[in-house]
């Protein structure tokens, strides 16, 4: 593994951004020199000594909020990406094990949800849970496990054909026991690399409701929440907006390199299966 880390330039890139953004969330609100709620200066100060990211319109320090707005961009992510994994794994497996009725059920219900824009979706299920943290976890999980859910299954209709589930079978040994035993520690890859992948998608989604008022509320100092204050001063306070982007680009970069690396590496066949 190591060897390969440091051969695959993708590997390595997103590894470094990864592990430093959890650093970010673990010790920089410790770390910060203002609270990133109350604290307040003079507003719309261009990055300086004292403020490096400058302030906002109400004076808060951009650095302490965008650093905190670390932790909750980590939370979102890998809280909403191990849900909808979850759920995937479950629906995966059973449709790919059992097929027949059960595969066409689950694989209606996958296509049907497919078949509406991400954000759309989203934004329905919000109007319906409210705005807040909670309900964008909620909202998350909810549109983002059919692509888990399709690509573990087509590993389960892969694995489930190998001689060794077939003589679990043959022994008289459980579904539940082949499933937990024999199926699932073998289509670790494929969960591995989806669930990495999707917390990039998750951060540009959840950065996206925010932006536009009901994902993550102010004053939290969410990334999107952050962004549709600093538009209104996009000309007179451009670092409003340049920073908090920086962060969600490198972010999702940083997670989809890991992601992508981890791929190639884990089962270099799996590329092909995903695209």
């Amino acid at each position: 593994m190591k060897k390969q880390l440091l051969r695959d330039r993708r590997l390595l890139a997103g590894t470094i951004i990864t592990v430093l953004l959890i650093l970010t969330a673990i010790t920089g609100p410790y770390l910060v020199p203002y609270d990133p709620i109350t604290d307040i200066s003079s507003p719309l100060q261009a990055p300086n000594l004292n403020h490096p990211f400058g302030t906002d319109q109400y004076g808060r320090d951009l650095f302490s909020r965008i650093i905190w707005g670390t932790r909750l961009a980590l939370l979102i992510g890998v809280g909403s990406q191990l849900a909808n994994t979850l759920v995937g794994i479950v629906l995966g497996v059973l449709a790919g094990y059992f097929g027949s009725l059960i595969d066409g059920l689950i694989m209606g219900v996958t296509n049907i949800v497919l078949s509406i824009p991400v954000l759309v979706f989203a934004l329905m299920l919000m109007a319906f849970l409210g705005p807040g943290l909670i309900s964008l976890l909620i909202a998350l999980a909810i549109v983002n496990w059919t692509y888990s859910c399709r690509t573990i299954r087509g590993s389960v209709l892969s694995v489930k054909e190998k001689d060794y589930v077939e003589a679990a079978e043959g022994l008289g040994a459980s579904k539940f026991r082949i499933i937990v035993y024999h199926l699932i520690p073998n289509i670790l890859s494929p969960i591995l690399v989806i669930a990495t992948l999707g917390i990039g998608s998750a951060i540009i989604l959840a950065s996206s409701l925010s932006f536009i008022g009901v994902g993550v509320q102010p004053p939290n100092p969410g990334w999107g929440a952050i962004l549709s204050q600093g538009r209104t001063y996009l000309l007179s306070a451009p670092w409003m907006v340049a920073f908090p982007g920086l962060m969600i680009f490198f972010a999702v970069l940083g997670f989809n390199l890991l992601g992508d690396g981890l791929r190639d590496y884990l089962d270099p066949q799996l590329g092909n299966e995903m695209g």
